[in-house]
């Protein structure tokens, strides 16, 4: 039975993914300027041309528990996202109760967020950085069960009791500039990837080392990404699910790239993606 999504879309876009070439060695990422003679970045990557598929289409038709991911419509109070306070308090608000409505869960907490510009040098004194041009996912089967425990803990919650039962990490994808033309988001059918095209991989902090997922190409593997987003939409994108078996989608990859059909001198893209924790516990 072919897994794909079936749809009516007839329009995409030969894009160029970056894509892990050699596993051989496990890559490492920095998040600060790492010591001289040490690249910021380390693995050999590769560049594949793959049709992403124009998924506004699709919109309330694909299922983070099938495909990994969900596009939707839905307008935010949040005027200035360069308001930690706002960030923090109304729209860390907005986003958990758009995940339990979309997911079911008892309890969603948010704990993170980043904001990215497509025309930032790096990561600055703001916390703002580049979207990221290579395919991957922000947690792998180890840190997602580890990143949730940390932020229960953190929080005074029996991290315990509440992780016997199924959670997921999910990520609400917006811009805060609009529409979308430069450097959009694709996201990857969690359903076209197999358990080997993840590899684990370092990510350096000043103090800690995560593991994120890097991923080799595996010419199943479906995109699609949402043309000319504005401020008024999201992407949900599941990161993570403790669920491992029955079909359920766990990893939903993704990757910044360059859009073919954007206009000449298109705004650089400016948005924010916050990572919630999503609880399934009767009595969370």
């Amino acid at each position: 039975m072919d897994t794909h999504l079936a749809t009516d879309i007839r329009s995409h876009v030969d894009a160029r993914l970056l894509y892990l070439k050699d596993s051989s060695e496990r890559p490492v990422s920095y998040t600060f300027e790492p010591p001289p003679g040490v690249p910021w970045r380390s693995g050999n990557n590769i560049e594949v041309s793959v049709p992403v598929q124009d998924g506004r289409s699709l919109e309330g038709r694909t299922s983070l528990d099938r495909e990994g991911f969900a596009f939707l419509r839905h307008p935010t109070a949040v005027s200035d996202f360069h308001d930690a306070a706002a960030i923090k308090g109304a729209y860390f608000e907005e986003s958990a109760r758009l995940v339990r409505g979309i997911t079911g869960a008892s309890k969603v907490v948010t704990f993170d967020y980043n904001l990215r510009h497509a025309a930032a040098p790096g990561r600055d004194s703001t916390g703002i950085s580049q979207p990221v041009r290579r395919v991957h996912n922000d947690f792998t089967a180890d840190s997602g069960l580890r990143r949730a425990r940390e932020e229960l803990l953190a929080r005074g919650e029996d991290a315990e009791r509440l992780l016997k039962h199924r959670f997921a990490i999910i990520n609400v994808w917006r811009p805060i500039r609009g529409p979308v033309q430069d450097s959009p988001l694709a996201v990857c059918d969690a359903r076209t990837v197999d358990p080997q095209d993840l590899v684990v991989s370092d990510l350096v902090y000043r103090d800690r080392v995560g593991h994120t997922y890097a991923v080799a190409y595996n010419a199943r593997h479906r995109w699609f990404y949402f043309p000319e987003m504005r401020v008024d939409e999201a992407l949900l994108i599941k990161s993570f699910d403790s669920e491992a078996g029955g079909g359920t989608a766990r990893f939903a990859p993704h990757t910044a790239f360059d859009d073919p059909s954007s206009p000449p001198g298109a705004a650089p893209r400016e948005s924010i993606e916050v990572r919630t924790l999503a609880l399934f516990a009767p009595d969370a």
